[in-house]
């Protein structure tokens, strides 16, 4: 078996940090969330098949205040002396991620230790300044939900991101010479940018001092040309690998670029006015600022050709063209075209309800996948706390708990929670949900 590159590592690593990033619809506090969320990276962590080949193990984790950024360390355990230090961002749509970042302000960006000053969009230093500050939690007595994690992950309790590195690289041989890299995907990925100089200063000051690497994947720009410039000047690698059809790096300096007829080649998706639009509004969120990516620029496929895409999202409609940005965008896309195993489901998957309507009470089977040992189900915002998951884990047969209307039967794990599905739900009292399950054909004239 071939030796994984660090940037198949790296994308790896920055693709699990999405793992459990929805909470659970009845609610949890954010210590369980954080707990959830370690459990499930630690459990991919130990798969053979991954980029990362079990060699890898969580050291520290933490989550922001309103899950909206979520930040964690991982060592080498193979002797190779490494680590990563990897950024989630925020996780939510396509449009959310390009307009989560304040990018018609900008700010100094004084943690970078740059004698001058450099700029950075105010979004983006909200971003870094939570993420930097995050301090982890204590660890949960016992397995999370059926799943091990590993002392270590929460051995720096009330430890900041640089503080937990610190100790961790501190305690680290000091042969072969420690590497940090610093990566992350998407909005993950443009907060690296920000921590990889923040962690190269404090590191000069540590007795042993660790080689850097910048990876960073899908990232849109975080700061000015003083930024940029002050950022390539560090004796660091620092790549920034981008889809040659993703739309979200050309944000902040080329969403222009996606207003032509043919974005895509054919077959397409082609853009219509609603989509031009939309990308004017987002082009003109800079307000005159002048953003510029730092790093050296590695497109995949390198021949820039259209041949990795969505074959069902192909029509000229809004939802095509958004549905194929979000395609194009995806962790899995990226660890397509790095040639290395793409990750599992992100979470079980919810197929039927039998019956879909009845009383508070009575059984239900719930059929789909992923369904395992210590997963949670909830109908709506309510809780079930009588099921029982035979093994497979492709059933539950479950008591419908107290509730009204029709809710969304939901399952979560340490990996994530089911999506909704129209095929999903429970209607309380009846009659079953009305379900509509395809339109043919899917486009004509108006009568």
């Amino acid at each position: 078996m071939a030796p994984s590159t660090p940037p198949q590592i790296c994308m790896t690593l920055s693709a699990l940090a999405a793992t459990a990033a929805t909470p659970r619809p009845s609610g949890e506090a954010r210590d369980q969330q954080t707990w959830r969320v370690a459990a499930g990276i630690s459990q991919q962590l130990s798969a053979l098949w991954l980029a990362t080949k079990a060699s890898w193990q969580l050291a520290w984790i933490a989550l922001g205040p309103d899950d909206d950024n979520m930040a964690y360390i991982a060592r080498s355990i193979d002797g190779s002396n490494q680590f990563a230090v990897v950024a989630r961002g925020t996780v939510g749509n396509i449009t959310d991620i390009l307009e989560d970042l304040d990018v018609g302000t900008v700010v100094p960006f004084t943690a970078s230790g740059s004698p001058t000053p450099v700029a950075v969009a105010k979004g983006a230093m909200t971003a870094f300044t939570q993420v930097a500050t995050m301090v982890s939690i204590p660890r949960p007595p016992g397995d999370v939900l059926g799943v091990a994690v590993p002392e270590e992950a929460f051995a720096y309790q009330g430890a900041t991101l640089a503080r937990a590195l610190a100790d961790l690289v501190q305690a680290a041989p000091a042969t072969p010479r420690p590497t940090v890299y610093v990566t992350g995907h998407s909005l993950g990925g443009s907060i690296a940018t920000m921590l990889a100089p923040y962690l190269y200063t404090q590191a000069q000051s540590w007795t042993n001092v660790p080689q850097f690497a910048l990876e960073t994947f899908a990232a849109p720009t975080a700061g000015l040309q003083s930024f940029a410039t002050y950022v390539n000047g560090l004796p660091f690698s620092n790549n920034h690998y981008v889809n040659a059809w993703d739309a979200v790096p050309l944000a902040w300096d080329n969403l222009e670029e996606v207003k032509q007829d043919k974005w895509y080649p054919s077959p397409g998706p082609a853009g219509n006015i609603t989509v031009h639009h939309l990308f004017d509004v987002l082009n003109g969120l800079p307000k005159g600022n002048v953003y510029v990516q730092p790093g050296v620029r590695q497109q995949l496929p390198s021949d820039g050709s259209y041949s990795t895409y969505d074959p069902a999202l192909t029509n000229s409609t809004v939802a095509d063209f958004m549905g194929q940005v979000t395609y194009q965008h995806a962790n899995n896309t990226y660890l397509g075209l790095l040639k290395t195993s793409l990750l599992s489901p992100s979470g079980p998957m919810v197929s039927s309800v039998s019956p879909s309507f009845g009383k508070s009470g009575s059984t239900v089977l719930i059929e789909g996948s992923g369904f395992a040992p210590g997963s949670l189900l909830d109908f709506g915002p309510i809780p079930c706390r009588d099921f029982t998951i035979p093994p497979g884990g492709t059933s539950i047969t479950a008591t419908v708990p107290d509730g009204v209307g029709i809710a969304d039967v939901r399952v979560t794990n340490v990996l994530g929670t089911s999506p909704v599905v129209p095929l999903g739900q429970f209607a309380y009292d009846g009659p079953a949900p009305l379900l509509v399950t395809g339109i043919n054909p899917t486009s004509g004239r108006a009568v």
